[in-house]
């Protein structure tokens, strides 16, 4: 059963303010001792993609000549790259 609704009560309006927020600096460094991620996936087609994948591979040049063989195969001509590296923060001073 809803609760009944007096007709002399306030309506209640919404609560509006201005908040500054500060901003923190920080800087992103590659970490040294990670390697970077290479990926490739194949989205060639009309009706679906090819869905080929290349896998993760550490190297461009590896990520490049994956690329060039499955076009070679196939024909295809259009991949999504997707490239991964880890980064190491260092925080900077609020402001």
């Amino acid at each position: 059963m809803p609760d009944p609704v007096s007709a002399e009560a306030p309506v209640r309006n919404a609560v509006r303010g201005r908040f500054r927020l500060r901003e923190y600096h920080v800087t992103t460094v590659d970490d040294p001792m990670a390697l970077p991620a290479y990926e490739a996936l194949c989205v060639t087609g009309e009706e679906h993609n090819c869905g080929a994948a290349s896998g993760i591979l550490h190297a461009l040049d590896e990520l490049t000549r994956w690329i060039a063989e499955h076009c070679a195969l196939t024909g295809h001509q259009h991949y999504e790259q997707t490239v991964r590296a880890i980064l190491r923060a260092e925080p900077g001073a609020w402001q």
